[in-house]
């Protein structure tokens, strides 16, 4: 036999080595398809070049989010030669059975659109498998982002204006529709359950069959009782979910609606957080918070071990008083409006900070334009998995809080006060 015959002949290990890259491509491509999903940033993907399949007019499926009578799903696009199909299928179930469709005998080239940016599968007649992406800080186009959401989400309205706990609250008439006094207030409810459900999604209590809130400084419980009703109606899990109020007229006002309108795992009580115990949390909410209350109501949230923690900031008083004009930023900060912005950010970012060290994902951003005030950032933090949390992440987060204290004059942060005093 010639000596390059046998030479190209594959080997059972190169065979090997190339499933195994194969069954890695194929890896990478679902894995990338599981983050767009949880953190809500999944475009479109789209199952491509079918062979083998029936009906064999099938030319192609298109899977887009979707949320229906508050569900997430999957709505897929059976594209053949002369008609479309489409099929609204759970979330999990649709995910079940995309990668089944994947391969040969099926769809041989998958492309995902997602807000970070593209990757395709190319699967070859030899069944192997290679993955690739390409980067983009660009999101998808706003025509097509509105064609994704559909159906429910055309509106952005994540909570049903029939939902009994509206019209109790005065947002909604007993007929169902929208007080139009109460139009920013309705805004308002559905962009912070916006927020929370994408957290939600990509936290370590994605798929929990129960999930326990605490809201500081609920007022009179418009996001209170919006949460509660998500999490039961729109997400089918079971809440249990305490509005915390300094208030005691509007704690009663709150427990009298959840009598009126019989609600299960929601409970109103006066308090505050400075020297509230609460229970077990999941989350811990705290809007409007003025000044270092929000960094006892972080600090209960850590205390409690939240998977999530959101706060809407209020009153930056405690920084201010302490904070230094390093050269060359004196001008800048001779004008009050300028110190009292820069002490906002740097309080907010210590916060930041300081969740980072603790082993939580932080972001700082604006959330809207809230009724009753112009203070409209967010800081949200979402506990990573306990695998993720790292010592270096955590010294270099504490650098940096120790790096601004030093540059700006900063004696004390109350947060810091507080963690400080654990050890």
């Amino acid at each position: 036999m010639p000596e390059d015959a046998v030479t190209a002949a594959p080997s059972p290990s190169a065979d090997d080595a190339e499933a195994a890259r194969s069954a890695q491509a194929r890896l990478r491509f679902w894995q990338r398809v599981d983050e767009a999903l949880a953190q809500g940033r999944l475009h479109k993907l789209v199952l491509a070049q079918p062979e083998g399949v029936q009906p064999e007019d099938l030319q192609r499926i298109t899977a887009r989010p979707l949320q229906l009578r508050g569900e997430a799903c999957l709505s897929l696009v059976y594209s053949h030669r002369t008609r479309d199909v489409t099929k609204n299928l759970p979330l999990a179930e649709a995910r079940a059975l995309l990668p089944t469709l994947a391969g040969k005998p099926g769809f041989r080239k998958l492309h995902l659109l997602a807000a970070d940016g593209e990757s395709q599968l190319a699967i070859s007649k030899r069944g192997k498998a290679l993955f690739s992406h390409t980067a983009s800080a660009a999101a998808p186009p706003a025509a097509d982002v509105a064609e994704t959401a559909g159906h429910d989400r055309e509106k952005q309205r994540w909570i049903d204006l029939q939902a009994p706990f509206l019209t109790a609250l005065g947002v909604t008439t007993p007929q169902g529709t929208l007080v139009p006094a109460m139009a920013r207030k309705w805004k308002q409810i559905n962009k912070f359950v916006e927020v929370f459900a994408h957290a939600l999604q990509r936290s370590p209590l994605a798929g929990a069959p129960v999930v326990k809130v605490a809201d500081f400084g609920a007022g009179r419980g418009y996001l209170t009782f919006a949460i509660h009703h998500w999490l039961q109606h729109g997400l089918g899990v079971q809440a249990e979910v305490h509005g915390v109020e300094l208030r005691p007229d509007l704690v009663q006002e709150a427990q009298a609606s959840i009598q009126r309108l019989g609600l299960q795992g929601l409970r109103f009580e006066a308090g505050d957080v400075r020297d509230f115990q609460p229970g077990a949390m999941n989350v811990m909410i705290a809007l409007h918070a003025c000044d270092t209350a929000t960094d006892h109501a972080i600090h209960l949230g850590l205390q409690a071990g939240a998977e999530i923690i959101l706060c809407s900031p209020c009153c930056h008083k405690q920084i201010r008083p302490q904070l230094l004009s390093p050269h060359p930023l004196r001008p800048v900060f001779q004008h009050g409006i300028h110190a009292e912005q820069q002490a906002e950010m740097l309080t907010d970012s210590l916060r930041a900070l300081l969740l980072e060290a603790r082993g939580y994902d932080t972001q700082v951003f604006e959330f809207i334009t809230l009724e009753h005030t112009r203070k409209n950032k967010m800081i949200l933090a979402v506990k990573r998995p306990a695998n993720a949390a790292t010592a270096r992440q955590r010294e270099a987060a504490l650098a940096q809080v120790a790096e601004l204290k030093r540059f700006f004059g900063i004696r004390e942060q109350a947060l810091e006060t507080l963690l400080q005093a654990e050890a």
